[in-house]
């Protein structure tokens, strides 16, 4: 991992990307951007955004790709009113607002999955299409989500991986102070959205049932941290609906198979 021009790269990628920093809510808020085609915007995991991913790069090849630090990750500076997800959703609707993107595909990975889904629920009208990938959000129907308090936080991302030979190819045996730095601000703001309940809202059920969109599910057969039966639970929620279940997957399988991912993302967009 290294550090380039204030943006973290946790693994190798070589596609050119633009930075810029906006004004949203009076507050700093900062896009990352790069390739060219329909637009796509990616929200991060609870764990912040690392910066410019291979699975980025893998959907910039045919995309316009547009990855945000959601507010209060990050280098986006945190709005102090905001206590759940929500809100997020309210600000990442109006950044895009500012940026002038009226007709995007949304992927939301894992608590980005949740905010991705409460945006969904808000303006169906600015979705093209909607890609979830082991979304937080509902409340499990079989075990529990993987409550990030109560662990040491390098266990709970090593929980995010199918094995810890994985985990170390990316983020080393032991991950370097910046990477440590953007976990621990980012487990501040989370626990600020989501303590109670603990990264589900009872409410989006419901509130997605009119939700027409045609959308994308994702989910490693093998995630410990949001369980594979929320993939079902977004499924009945969700009118117009698919699942693409990946064996031997964990929860964080846009870096385990990133490629595999993208091509899927890619194959929606363009039904």
């Amino acid at each position: 991992m290294t550090e380039r021009g204030g943006t973290l790269i946790v693994t190798t990628a070589t596609q050119d990307h633009t930075e810029q920093t906006i004004q949203l809510a009076g507050k700093d808020f900062r896009v990352l951007q790069g390739g060219t085609g329909e637009p796509v915007v990616v929200l991060h995991h609870s764990t912040g955004n690392p910066g410019w991913i291979p699975f980025h790069e893998q959907l910039a090849a045919g995309h316009a790709v547009t990855v945000p630090d959601m507010p209060g990750y990050g280098q986006s500076q945190r709005p102090e009113w905001a206590r759940d997800p929500r809100d997020l959703a309210i600000l990442v609707h109006q950044a895009l607002d500012k940026l002038g993107m009226d007709s995007v595909s949304l992927v939301g990975l894992g608590f980005g999955g949740y905010v991705a889904a409460e945006m969904a629920s808000m303006n169906q009208q600015r979705l093209k299409r909607l890609v979830l990938i082991g979304a937080a959000g509902l409340q499990p129907d079989d075990g529990e989500i993987l409550d990030q308090m109560l662990i040491d936080f390098p266990e709970y991302v090593r929980a995010g991986f199918r094995d810890d030979a994985t985990f170390e190819r990316i983020f080393g045996a032991e991950p370097e102070q910046p990477i440590k730095e953007l976990w621990d601000l980012s487990r501040e703001m989370t626990a600020r959205l989501t303590w109670k309940p603990y990264m589900f809202n009872r409410r989006l059920p419901h509130t997605l049932l009119e939700m027409q969109t045609p959308t994308l599910i994702i989910w490693g057969d093998n995630d410990r941290v949001v369980p594979p039966s929320c993939a079902r639970q977004y499924a009945n929620a969700l009118p117009n609906a698919k699942v693409e279940m990946i064996e031997g997957a964990g929860h964080l399988v846009e870096y385990e198979e990133p490629e595999r991912v993208a091509k899927l993302i890619a194959t929606h967009i363009a039904s």
